[in-house]
């Protein structure tokens, strides 16, 4: 599990402003990774193909390891026609103080025709005092799916921190051949936290979205089984799941065993853990 016990960074780091935007496409029956820009502190390490040549998994890779008031980072994804991609991230992100400046990440999804992205990041820590802004579009041609979670920490309660102070904006929108499927935004403060409105008090919230088709009854049946405190639902082409709680080990399982319940139903293949989810 990544180390939350790190110490704040100077206030005077400076900010750093990153994009990487891959572009992918069907060549041989495989999913090559056929463009890669980047600027500033954003990489993906090289293509891997741990199911073979039609998924490609790629990792996003931030060297700074943190991000301090003022960063930006934008990450774009472009799958074209039948590609399938998995991203994940090495490991957390971590959202250090705003020291009076907001931070914000901006990410890009985008499917082509019969095309498939994963998108699985581990989780992300917010510091006390963070200010972040997050934004998560995720566009899709007629008959792409999309599979994707988050799970969200607020404070270090391990090193005794909790978020007492800070503000954290989320937008996520998701559309299908331009038509808007998903909206889902607000902004969570410690009061918001707290209140039994927000999450209750809870330091963790995790969600994860699938969209493309129904999940049948008895795949939910099986969830809810397996996790009696997973809260579901299906809103017409777009499936649900979340968990709250105080523990990101236990987050991250709980959208680890819904993702290996979805996938096989809306990729048509088991789940294949990214080895970087082990070290």
């Amino acid at each position: 599990m990544p180390d939350c016990s790190l110490s704040d960074p100077p206030t005077a780091t400076p900010s750093w402003q990153a994009s990487l935007q891959l572009g992918f496409a069907r060549n041989g029956g495989a999913t090559r990774l056929a463009r890669r820009e980047h600027r500033g502190p954003l990489r993906v390490q090289k293509a891997l193909y741990p199911e073979g040549p039609d998924a490609c998994h790629v990792i996003v890779v931030h060297p700074p390891g943190g991000v301090v008031g003022g960063d930006q980072l934008d990450v774009g994804i472009d799958a074209g026609a039948d590609c399938h991609v998995l991203a994940t991230s090495p490991g957390a992100a971590k959202w250090y103080r705003a020291n009076g400046r907001v931070s914000r990440q901006n990410v890009r999804l985008q499917a082509g025709p019969g095309a498939a992205i994963e998108w699985l990041p581990q989780e992300t820590i917010f510091y006390d005092d963070a200010s972040v802004e997050l934004d998560h579009e995720v566009d899709l041609a007629p008959g792409a799916r999309y599979l994707g979670s988050e799970v969200l920490v607020f404070g270090r309660r391990a090193s005794g921190e909790r978020f007492s102070r800070g503000r954290i904006r989320q937008r996520t929108r998701i559309r299908e051949g331009g038509r808007l499927l998903w909206c889902e935004q607000g902004i969570l403060t410690p009061a918001g936290i707290a209140s039994p409105f927000g999450l209750g008090g809870h330091a963790v919230c995790a969600t994860f979205l699938a969209v493309g088709a129904s999940v049948p009854a008895a795949v939910q049946a099986g969830l809810r089984a397996a996790d009696p405190l997973l809260a579901l639902s299906q809103v017409k082409s777009v499936f649900v799941a979340r968990h709250l709680g105080d523990d990101a080990e236990a987050a991250r399982a709980a959208m680890r065993r819904v993702w290996q319940a979805l996938r096989p139903h809306y990729l048509g293949r088991p789940a294949c853990l990214p080895r970087i989810w082990n070290t």
